[in-house]
């Protein structure tokens, strides 16, 4: 947004469950989601559990209730236990935003890949996002509908040489996103928000990135810049708006261009 302008509030009196929220992405759009309005925010994590309270007091700043859920997104007894708290103890939800993935952020190249580390990718990236939509998503249609946006990546577009095994989990969710778009129509809408490089901690973190990486990545992107979490929840989170009532079964790229073919 730009300097002076006043936050959108879209979402007013709305619920939220945004996994993944103790970190990056994730922690940025559960703040962004009580900034414009939302009622509730439930907080998922895994293992940054101080990551996660900090996320809930800074939703609580912004007007909202946060509540907080751990959980193992790759354990459908997980999953089934996470759905059944959203929605009987907590009231549901009206938007789901799967944010968790794993980018093999470890891995500098395809050459170091490892059995682990594509059954574990996949594992996340397919199953485990899957499974969120599963049963979220039939609790969402039985209540009153609702959209939810899974949080994929550009390699859908450009593919990934330095991890495979991420590219294809992300290909595989745009099955799920498509598949799950027509099961759960017309009262829950599915879509794919796929952002290009955010300065996160976790890419931040990675070798290749310290090594050169970064600037070989700003160089190729029109837009001139590699944006902050922060600077993408916007659009994430217009998937989810009234604004994006006729979108559902898609993907949204926002990578300032950065995968523009032909050019």
């Amino acid at each position: 947004m730009s300097a002076g302008s006043e936050m959108q509030r879209r979402f007013e009196g709305r619920s939220f469950l945004v996994t993944g929220a103790g970190t990056g992405f994730g922690a940025a759009l559960a703040t962004r989601a009580a900034n414009e309005g939302a009622a509730k925010v439930l907080i998922h994590y895994r293992s940054s559990a101080e990551g996660a309270e900090r996320t809930a007091a800074r939703v609580r700043d912004a007007g909202a209730e946060a509540e907080i859920v751990q959980g193992d997104i790759t354990s459908w007894a997980d999953i089934q236990r996470m759905a059944a708290w959203a929605f009987e103890d907590q009231g549901g939800i009206d938007v789901l935003v799967n944010n968790v993935g794993d980018m093999a952020s470890g891995q500098a190249s395809w050459k170091e890949v490892t059995e682990e580390a594509i059954d574990h990718v996949l594992a996340v990236d397919i199953k485990g996002t899957m499974l969120m939509v599963h049963e979220f998503g039939q609790r969402m249609v039985s209540r009153s509908g609702g959209a939810i946006v899974n949080v994929g990546s550009t390699v859908i577009v450009r593919g990934s040489p330095r991890a495979p095994q991420y590219a294809a989990g992300k290909y595989g969710l745009l099955g799920i996103t498509k598949s799950y778009a027509k099961a759960l129509a017309p009262e829950v809408r599915v879509n794919t928000f796929a952002p290009g490089f955010m300065e996160t901690e976790a890419l931040l973190a990675r070798p290749e990135w310290k090594a050169g990486r970064r600037e070989d990545v700003l160089s190729g992107t029109p837009a001139g810049k590699i944006p902050k979490p922060e600077d993408m929840t916007g659009a994430a989170l217009f998937l989810a708006s009234d604004d994006a009532h006729h979108i559902t079964g898609s993907y949204m790229v926002a990578d300032g261009g950065y995968s523009m073919l032909g050019a």
